[in-house]
């Protein structure tokens, strides 16, 4: 069996049987992923960004540098073995271009005026973030949902849950989060072509149906922002779920 650094979220959030409480970091210090969305005037679809968002923070994780003994290995371990937190922050022009500096992986998703664009860095304490990160705004921009259209056939599916309302920012981490759940889950060795869409009430409850099968694999919030702890905000499928209409 091929083990990566993801493996501690198989056992801490995938195991059947209660839910395993996270402690606070032992050492406390609170770490966090920064996902940089670039939200260029006019912005990319919505879809298209999370879709990105998903994708980067996965391929973090799964970089041949986040192995043992590779030079991210310790940081990207250390933040997995506590709360994954991430943190999404958007940028355009030349602040996204210094982005690129920072170690992380970019991923482009679509074309043209269609692509979405995001770059996860590498998880450090959140009060040594470099400065240009901290500079970059957290909120205050938001996108319309967009139309998407069906995820193509056989790809992984992260489904947000809709009833939710979350902001951009607090969807790009949900779907991040649960790109990694679901490699956990697969033990997956390279990132998949994840599609983001978005559950409407009918869609979720077959999707939860889903989940209590052990056929999807489910990120519960833990209730820092915009959802009360415990909250499922994104459920991932390897596949398309068997019934019930999406909103796309």
């Amino acid at each position: 069996m091929i083990v990566t650094v993801l493996e501690p979220l198989a056992a801490r959030y995938i195991a059947r049987g209660p839910r395993v409480e996270i402690p606070p970091e032992s050492d406390g210090v609170v770490r966090a992923m920064p996902v940089v969305l670039r939200i260029e005037r006019p912005p990319a679809p919505r879809t298209a960004l999370l879709d990105a968002a998903a994708r980067a923070a996965l391929a973090v994780c799964l970089d041949a540098r986040a192995e043992s003994g590779g030079e991210w290995h310790d940081a990207v371990a250390t933040w997995v073995a506590s709360r994954i937190r991430k943190i999404a922050r958007r940028a355009r022009g030349a602040h996204w271009a210094a982005v690129q500096d920072l170690p992380g992986v970019t991923v482009h998703v679509g074309d043209g005026a269609q692509a979405g664009e995001a770059r996860a860095l590498l998880p450090a304490p959140v009060d040594e973030v470099a400065k240009v990160v901290s500079r970059l705004q957290i909120g205050g921009t938001d996108l319309p949902d967009d139309a998407p259209g069906p995820p193509s056939g056989g790809a992984p599916v992260i489904w947000l849950n809709g009833a939710l309302g979350m902001t951009l920012g607090k969807a790009a981490a949900q779907v991040g989060h649960a790109a990694m759940l679901d490699a956990a889950a697969r033990r997956l060795t390279t990132v998949p072509p994840y599609a983001v869409r978005t559950a409407d009430h009918t869609r979720w409850a077959a999707l939860c149906t889903a989940l209590d099968r052990g056929d999807a694999v489910a990120v519960r919030d833990a209730g820092f922002t915009e959802v009360e702890p415990g909250t499922i905000t994104a459920i991932a499928v390897s596949g398309k779920p068997r019934s019930g209409p999406d909103r796309s």
